[in-house]
């Protein structure tokens, strides 16, 4: 019986880093280096093909006159903007039987779009703040909004990634400057009564939860000394690694409930503890960082690896 491959399927674009650090992980585990493949060949309009292998099992990816036979493919890295180009291959990757966490495009479009989340969140009881969503407002419905979420909220697009054109809004003034930023720009976007999840000291904090399965893996606890910038690293934020059981009560058993509400299997739940323990966002494909390795990859490609 020919050997099958284990294929990696990143967007080879992205300068997250994500797709060495798995990699490695499945070098770990199954002493062989996977077939890393660029997943945009295979997003609409691309040259990549799938079909079915000869055989029983498993399925032909093919690009650039390169076949590869796998059954085992892990999907990740692919940014926010690209996901919806990329939902035929993974019902592809569906019908054709790979063994994969990753060929749900419902679940990757509720959790990327947040209207979509915020929806699901309300259908399922999944705690959050109240929001509500714009479509190139007028300014009298923005302010209506904004007002009846107490003038103090989080705006941020539909669908972003990183902290990037999310904004801290307490007058109207920054209401139509961010109104009008986001109508530049062409894009639906949400606001938020703000959390008020400040440190005795009044530096913003936030959780990172990554659920595997129904199972905390991980747990980033996010410092931001801007009180109106958001809590992500790459906006200034400290992130220092804990314990599961260092999380406050209720925060794992929150972060699982969201992941499930999402229909997704690997999921990185932003978090707070205050305001009821809500839920902020919940990240398709949570960055790596400080033992991504040990606590991530090696779980994410393990939970490929068992039928």
């Amino acid at each position: 019986m020919r050997r099958r491959d284990l294929v990696l399927l990143t967007d080879h674009s992205s300068t997250e880093g994500s797709r060495d650090v798995l990699a490695t992980a499945v070098r770990t585990l199954t002493g062989r280096a996977p077939v890393d493949l660029d997943a945009r060949h295979f997003m609409d309009g691309g040259s990549g093909r799938i079909e079915p292998a000869d055989g029983p099992d498993g399925l032909r990816l093919t690009v650039d006159g390169q076949t590869v036979t796998a059954e085992t493919v892990i999907v990740y890295e692919i940014p926010p903007h690209r996901r919806r180009a990329f939902a035929d291959c993974q019902r592809q990757l569906r019908a054709y039987g790979a063994r994969s966490l990753g060929t749900d495009p419902e679940a990757w479009r509720a959790a990327t779009e947040k209207d979509r989340t915020v929806a699901r969140f309300a259908r399922d009881g999944v705690p959050q703040m109240p929001s509500v969503v714009l479509s190139r407002p007028s300014p009298g419905v923005a302010a209506e909004a904004f007002q009846r979420l107490g003038g103090d909220v989080w705006a941020r697009p539909c669908v972003g990634m990183g902290g990037e054109d999310v904004f801290h809004v307490t007058t109207r003034t920054r209401l139509d400057a961010v109104a009008r930023h986001y109508a530049e720009a062409g894009v639906d976007w949400l606001i938020a009564r703000d959390a008020r999840n400040f440190l005795p000291d009044g530096r913003r904090h936030q959780y990172r939860v990554v659920v595997l399965r129904g199972t905390v893996v991980r747990a980033v606890e996010h410092v931001q000394a801007d009180p109106d910038a958001p809590c992500n690293e790459c906006r200034g934020a400290v992130s220092t690694l804990l314990e599961v059981d260092e999380l406050p009560d209720g925060l794992a058993k929150s972060a699982v409930f969201a992941a499930e509400s999402l229909g997704l299997e690997l999921a990185g739940v932003d978090l707070a503890a205050e305001s009821g323990g809500v839920v902020f966002e919940v990240n398709v494909h949570p960055a790596f960082g400080q033992r991504a390795l040990e606590q991530v990859a090696l779980p994410y490609v393990a939970a490929h690896l068992t039928p």
